[in-house]
């Protein structure tokens, strides 16, 4: 049996019912219980067909209407989101039956999964036809089921975006994101710290989404966007103490959610959209930081890392640059490189204590005396004076920065 695209009129609405029963014709070919989620593993629908075969994985998932999460699930999500076509998928529990699955796309926008619980014997390619069938019109319905409201969401999505970039007047951006005139704007970003599961892709998305429902239901006039690993999130109307409180909240409710670790920045206040891109910058200067670090608090502002920044843009300058860089340095390096010597080392070492030659020896565990020498042969070496101030902050930066 083949799955057409001509259901019956009832079903032109996308409603549930449709689902569910679009996840019986599915369950009538296969023999195995059916199930249809969306990407935050909800079961939206399931076959409930007489004499199904349904195991207890399948029973929580109906009850609780979501999958229950452990890692394992997670890797077979992440599989099949990548796969074109249905992917056959191991059991991960003695009393589990072996399942079938298929990605649930509007072109190449992920919706969801639908899986099966194979019959008594493997998908056969009838069995595959109407698992990729079943895929196909629950991407219809699924689609059909958006409100004129998150039409609105994608709207507003793509009004920031291109406000992020820069596009559009003041005014236009105004009005399109229902803006009010001279009331403080604050932007946040959020993306995965350091360490945590790939957030590109589906996961992308689902980041994306999951944010996007949380700001709708702390904050009705934000308006959130997704670009690259990071979401954005216009607040109207707050200040940078509640935009800070809210980020906190976000991050605890979307990092369970998501079961990875968050960075929330928090920009500058500002009442002009068109400072959008410059607060863009801003927030992700200090993504750019936190999420490099594990221990980087959840939600930080520029003052809680403006070091940090401001070491990263000079370390970017000497990237580009590179003549920028004091030549004794570089010979410095090389002499250390090529014959086993400890120059840089120790230069940095003594201006990282500044200028406490005891503390510095103590942190490279040599003589003082040993250190004071090698200082003396820095500067006839390579010519580097470090009784210069000016000297002294160059060398530090390329040899912090650089390293």
């Amino acid at each position: 049996m083949e799955l057409t695209d001509t259901p019956n009129p009832a079903g032109l609405g996308g409603t549930s019912e449709e689902l569910f029963a679009l996840a019986n014709a599915v369950a009538a070919v296969i023999g195995g219980s059916v199930a249809i989620e969306d990407l935050d593993h909800r079961v939206l629908a399931y076959s409930s067909l007489p004499g199904q075969r349904i195991d207890e994985l399948r029973r929580r998932g109906i009850l609780d209407r979501r999958v229950p999460d452990e890692p394992a699930q997670q890797r077979q999500y992440r599989e099949v989101l990548g796969a074109p076509g249905v992917v056959r998928l191991p059991v991960l529990a003695p009393d589990e039956l072996p399942r079938a699955a298929a990605a649930v796309r509007a072109g190449d926008l992920p919706l969801g999964t639908i899986w099966a619980i194979e019959g008594d014997s493997r998908l056969d390619a009838a069995g595959d036809r109407a698992l990729l069938d079943g895929a196909r019109l629950a991407a219809l319905h699924m689609l059909r089921r958006r409100s004129s409201a998150e039409l609105d969401l994608r709207a507003r999505e793509d009004t920031l975006r291109a406000a992020l970039r820069g596009d559009g007047t003041a005014q236009e951006i105004r009005f399109h994101l229902g803006l009010p005139e001279r009331s403080p704007l604050t932007l946040l970003g959020c993306a995965p710290a350091a360490g945590g599961p790939d957030r590109t892709g589906p996961e992308a998305v689902r980041l994306g989404a999951a944010a996007a429902r949380h700001w709708a239901a702390v904050h009705a006039d934000a308006a959130v966007a997704t670009a690259g690993r990071t979401v954005y999130a216009l607040l109207p109307r707050a200040g940078q103490a509640e935009a800070r409180r809210l980020s906190e909240q976000a991050v605890a409710a979307l990092g369970r959610t998501l079961e990875t670790p968050l960075r929330c920045a928090v920009s500058r206040p500002a009442d002009d959209p068109a400072e959008l891109p410059a607060l863009r910058a801003e927030v992700d200067d200090i993504l750019r930081v936190t999420t490099a670090d594990p221990k980087a608090p959840g939600v930080a502002a520029l003052g809680d890392v403006h070091a940090r920044v401001l070491l990263l843009h000079c370390a970017d300058a000497l990237d580009r640059r590179p003549r920028l860089r004091h030549p004794g340095i570089e010979a410095m390096r090389e002499h250390d490189r090529t014959r086993h010597t400890a120059y840089a080392a120790s230069v940095l070492a003594w201006l990282d204590a500044a200028g406490n030659v005891g503390e510095a020896a103590r942190r490279l565990t040599v003589h003082p005396n040993t250190l004071k020498y090698r200082l003396r042969r820095a500067r006839e070496l390579f010519g580097i004076d470090l009784d210069h101030p000016d000297v002294r902050l160059s060398c530090w930066l390329q040899l912090r920065l650089t390293d």
